[in-house]
């Protein structure tokens, strides 16, 4: 069997969908006011499209609200990235983010050297060429003041080298709902926005370095500009509050 066939399997694909859509969407959606924003940029993919959905990442909503707000054609066919020394560490830390978001385990650290972290690097690749997009938070772990970190550029090179477009999107309010150091969402149905960008597809002879540039300021542009609409902290903001924290 190949290592990507519970990836692709039609089987999982409907029941994953199913979960999501009955289960995890109605509860997240319970949480949290969620808007959307930007869903029609997805009308130029293809079903049958590979692409890498790339997004800011500070709180554990992020990847149910990233998933319930795409067109369900392509949710039910998204594979996540997921820290392999914290979910895929034991069988039991891995069930979730298996069953809900079809996820595979990435290595957080800037340097794989290991066969094991090797194989997993090949394994998202392996899901471009069969097909399947990618949820891939380029940042590695969640952001611990609600501001945007360094980019990794993993993804952009994932694309230039499987020729697929990225789609960059915003999460906007989701670290206030439940930032990272807190055990539990807040209360209340705290507002949160979702924006989706139009799919970047890199230069012709681009490197990773400046492709992953111009994907972090889409997404930084599309936080900035959903921020700026509903009355809540830009980057620029963001940054100066975790500096003052920090003062």
């Amino acid at each position: 069997m190949s290592p990507s066939s519970r990836y692709t399997s039609a089987i999982n694909r409907g029941f994953r969908s199913g979960v999501q859509v009955l289960g995890l969407k109605p509860f997240i959606w319970s949480l949290v006011r969620v808007e959307v924003h930007g869903v029609e940029h997805f009308e130029t993919l293809p079903t049958d499209q590979a692409f890498i959905l790339v997004s800011n990442h500070c709180s554990h909503l992020d990847t149910p609200i990233l998933f319930g707000g795409m067109p369900q054609r392509l949710s039910s066919r998204l594979a996540t990235g997921a820290a392999a020394d914290f979910f895929f560490k034991h069988w039991y830390t891995a069930i979730s983010p298996t069953l809900f978001f079809n996820a595979f385990p990435v290595q957080r650290a800037s340097q794989e050297t290991t066969a094991t972290d090797r194989h997993r690097r090949g394994l998202a690749g392996q899901l471009l060429a069969e097909g399947v997009p990618l949820l891939i938070f380029p940042e590695g772990t969640r952001s611990r003041t609600g501001a945007m970190g360094t980019f990794q550029p993993g993804s952009a090179a994932l694309a230039i080298s499987h020729v697929v477009p990225i789609v960059p999107a915003a999460l906007v309010g989701t670290w206030d709902a439940w930032p990272a150091s807190a055990q539990r969402w807040k209360g209340g149905r705290p507002p949160v926005h979702l924006a989706f960008g139009p799919p970047m597809w890199p230069h012709t002879a681009e490197m990773p370095s400046p492709f992953n540039d111009r994907v972090r300021s889409a997404v930084t542009q599309l936080h900035d500009t959903t921020a700026s609409a509903y009355g809540m902290p830009t980057q620029a903001e963001l940054q100066a509050r975790a500096a003052n924290k920090a003062a």
